[in-house]
């Protein structure tokens, strides 16, 4: 009889650890992950404008993904590496500042995603989008997209502009 309480009483508290474990993040747990997702994020723009390749990569996970604004631009972490290479070795790459950041949580708040308002030296004003995961070595960047933004007024335009350049993608995927 007291084994089968005993085994109760365990089976009990592994159910009330994992629940807890489970639990959502409350408020003040998702200021504190905002601002460390914020400062991942600075410090990534940081160091691309300062062509620190090391920072900028390192913030980036092994498997990360960057997309860029031309629709060919879909990188591997080491293509986009080697792509970006020469840029950094010139110390010629890219100044993003954010002007607006989002930051969501998964419930367990291992996994931020957000959405940015960036005011760059050479597109204008762009937006990126990522996911981030939490990791053993601190958050690290799963996914990231990069937009140019484009007024309703001179879409026709821009679409116009590139008619060409979108032919030859597209001829590229209908082979």
């Amino acid at each position: 009889m007291l084994k089968i309480i005993k085994i109760t009483a365990l089976s009990g508290l592994m159910l009330l650890l994992g629940a807890c474990s489970m639990a959502p993040i409350n408020n003040s747990e998702k200021f504190v992950l905002s601002v460390e997702v914020n400062q991942v994020m600075d410090k990534w723009h940081r160091a691309a404008a300062a062509a620190n390749s090391q920072d900028y990569f390192g913030a980036m996970d092994t498997q990360s993904i960057f997309i860029g604004t031309d629709a060919s631009e879909n990188w591997k972490k080491s293509a986009f590496k080697t792509w970006s290479k020469d840029y950094f070795a010139k110390g010629s790459t890219w100044d993003f500042k954010a002007l607006e950041r989002n930051v969501y949580f998964s419930n367990d708040g291992s996994i931020a995603w957000f959405d940015e308002l960036l005011d760059t030296t050479n597109l204008g004003v762009c937006r990126g989008s990522g996911v981030l995961k939490k990791t053993a070595q601190g958050w690290k960047i799963q996914h990231y997209v990069l937009s140019v933004t484009v007024p309703n007024e001179t879409v026709g335009q821009v679409t116009e502009l590139n008619k060409a350049h979108e032919a030859k993608i597209k001829a590229s995927y209908l082979k």
